[in-house]
């Protein structure tokens, strides 16, 4: 199979291209696009068979759920019969947007969009691009990240076509995605709202909304799946991904340390850092690959630039990439989630 790449502009993308990626839904092929989040691997969500094509591509398995995306508000009956006490209120403040709810799955979303479970993951992405080919195909579209399963999700379609060209028919490529880290992933099928995958939407903001929200323990636990990213090791490099957590000026030293140690043993270092800190490894620790990650103060733009640095360092062949940690606050705790599921091993100084 050929992947077709098909370029748009991501703010006005022209209905004519948008319209040959919709033909290729609606006849059951995958169709990779562009979200603000990052790019997802599209099919029918309602065509049992354009859905096992997409866990085929991915090499994904089939207990890990998919995420159903629409592009207007009623379509959301497609999916589910019932809305939760709360839906509407998260609705209409963050979507469009990374927001993906957990609701009861309509019998007319085949099983394995959910891996045989009777809930569903929805949400309305806040991208034109994505919105456009839902509405050109007139039909809801299941989509996970558009990546070969375990490895860094793409953010890029440069990256999509790496892990999946001539496994998928076309790729529409709208340029790089805004926010970088996938969406959060709520469940309000239960007594409490809990989140069951950090994301683009905070938790402080949605405790904005809501008078109560938990974090699922099977969050930290990895018991059975509800949602995406829960169960299975996730966006790993090849090289190993060390994490260094603790105070600044010890995190930096340690990380010098370790690039002292692992350089000794003659491996390739990359080392991923805030970009105040630079000077600092240059001059004194070893490093084949030296990338900032953005501010220290400013964990949107570590999230918007981790998975491509990730691909970087696999470009380059990095064997160890020593990478600070973040806070646990506002999407710092997305962050740090797709840092810890990419990490070989967590070093506290």
């Amino acid at each position: 199979m050929k992947t077709k790449l098909i370029r748009v502009r991501p703010d006005v993308p022209d209905i004519n291209k948008l319209s040959q990626a919709a033909k290729i839904i609606k006849k059951g092929g995958l169709v990779a696009f562009p979200t603000e989040t990052v790019y997802g691997l599209g099919a029918n969500a309602l065509n049992e068979k354009a859905l096992r094509k997409i866990f085929w591509a991915k090499g994904r398995p089939a207990d890990n759920p998919l995420i159903v995306h629409i592009s207007r508000f009623r379509d959301i009956r497609l999916i589910t019969n019932y809305l939760p006490v709360g839906a509407k209120e998260l609705m209409k403040r963050f979507w469009p947007g990374p927001l993906t709810l957990v609701l009861p799955r309509h019998p007319r979303v085949p099983g394995i969009v959910s891996a045989g479970l009777n809930t569903v993951a929805v949400r309305m992405p806040d991208h034109p691009v994505a919105r456009g080919l839902i509405r050109a195909s007139k039909l809801p579209i299941a989509a996970p990240s558009a990546n070969l399963s375990g490895k860094p999700s793409p953010t890029l379609a440069s990256h999509v076509l790496k892990d999946l060209a001539g496994k998928i028919d076309a790729v529409l490529d709208g340029g790089k995605c805004d926010v970088g880290v996938e969406s959060t992933v709520l469940d309000l099928t239960g007594e409490t709202p809990l989140v069951l995958r950090p994301g683009g939407v905070t938790l402080e903001q949605l405790k904005e909304v809501l008078s109560k929200v938990s974090i699922d323990p099977a969050f930290e636990t990895g018991s059975a799946p509800k949602a995406p990213g829960m169960k299975y090791t996730h966006y790993a490099p090849n090289g190993d991904l060390i994490l260094v957590s603790g105070e600044d000026e010890a995190v930096q030293q340690g990380i010098i340390r370790l690039s002292q140690d692992y350089g000794q043993k003659n491996l390739s270092i990359a080392i991923l850092s805030a970009e105040e800190h630079l000077f600092k490894y240059k001059q004194e620790a070893k490093h084949q690959l030296l990338m900032s990650l953005g501010p220290a103060k400013s964990p949107e733009v570590a999230a918007n630039r981790l998975y491509d640095a990730l691909r970087q360092c696999d470009q380059q062949k990095i064997s160890v990439i020593l990478c600070e940690a973040y806070p646990k606050t506002g999407i710092g705790m997305a962050l740090m989630n797709r840092l810890e599921k990419a990490a070989l091993e967590v070093i506290n100084v």
